[in-house]
């Protein structure tokens, strides 16, 4: 099933390890790359908006990450930060003001919000062309309607994550078309989105969660197990098929302060054929797809202005 090529891996026992980190620090140096020549050609460089409501502290980690991801590229990022008791209408017009502003092109609401503000209405008031988490309804129904992906058909944005693992996969040598994967987990976010792609690569797609009937069986028959169901070390080796692809999307703290993923690395990596560790896996990949969705969002952004 595995056949190492672009990526650098690390053998673990009898498992490869996909360091997501440094496959992302490739991808970000070919993006700073292309960066470099968009002022010639069009002018100025893409240009993200960040909106921080409150100080949750995981939420400001990810926003500075965003923004450190942003200047080592050259992209343009402003990051606005509100108070946690910002109105719902407050954001909804700081939003309108971004959408209306021509010098930006992505525009991401961090994630969580306070509990005040409805979620889905703040993403449904970012214009699609400028979603560049890819959670806008229409770029969500654009993903189950279609079979192309970004790079073929870059007039929506995929959620970062999932696009991430599938880069992840794919630049790992790992074939996907034919192989049975089982996805625990049925987020918006991750669980979904990458069963539909899954499904683009041809592959045969089950989607388990916390209410699933006989989850081991189930993953044991696995060739591409995804977990996302936010569970610390959730997934055991004895649930795992000799030979399986494991990508841990689950990032958890445990008691002591150190991290851990929904899969218990020590008991499943030596079962696995590939693995991903936590931390340095998939979480590197999704700041590096949000760069390169806000790049999409631009090219198709100024594409539109020679079409007009």
């Amino acid at each position: 099933m595995f056949v190492a090529t672009k990526i650098r891996i690390f053998c673990y026992l009898r498992s490869v390890i996909l360091s997501g980190k440094e496959l992302s620090d490739r991808l970000k140096a070919g993006m700073a790359r292309e960066v470099a020549t968009f002022p010639s050609r069009y002018g100025r460089v893409p240009h993200l908006a960040v909106l921080l409501v409150g100080d949750d502290p995981a939420s400001v980690t990810y926003v500075r990450n965003k923004a450190r991801a942003s200047e080592k590229i050259g992209i343009r990022n402003t990051t606005i930060t509100l108070p946690a008791t910002t109105s719902e209408d407050e954001l909804l017009g700081r939003i309108a003001a971004l959408n209306d502003d021509p010098d930006v092109d992505g525009i991401l609401v961090q994630l969580p919000l306070p509990p005040h503000i409805d979620e889905l209405k703040a993403i449904k008031a970012i214009a699609r062309e400028k979603d560049v988490d890819g959670f806008h309804p229409e770029n969500v129904a654009a993903l189950w309607r279609r079979r192309t992906e970004p790079e073929e058909n870059p007039q929506y944005c995929v959620p970062c994550t999932p696009r991430g693992i599938i880069r992840l996969i794919k630049e790992a040598g790992v074939r996907i078309e034919g192989r049975r994967a089982v996805v625990i987990g049925r987020s918006n976010i991750v669980g979904l989105p990458i069963s539909k792609l899954l499904l683009n690569e041809n592959a045969t797609v089950t989607i388990c969660h916390s209410r699933t009937v006989g989850l081991g069986e189930i993953t044991r028959e696995a060739d591409i197990l995804v977990v996302a169901i936010g569970d610390p070390e959730f997934i055991k080796g004895d649930m795992v098929k000799e030979g399986a692809v494991v990508i841990d999307v689950g990032i958890n703290r445990r008691p002591d302060g150190t991290l851990c993923g929904d899969v218990d690395f020590k008991e499943v990596a030596p079962r696995a054929s590939v693995i991903t560790p936590v931390p340095g896996g998939v979480g590197p990949m999704t700041i590096c797809m949000l760069m390169e969705n806000t790049i999409d969002c631009f090219i198709n952004r100024e594409n539109s202005k020679l079409e007009r």
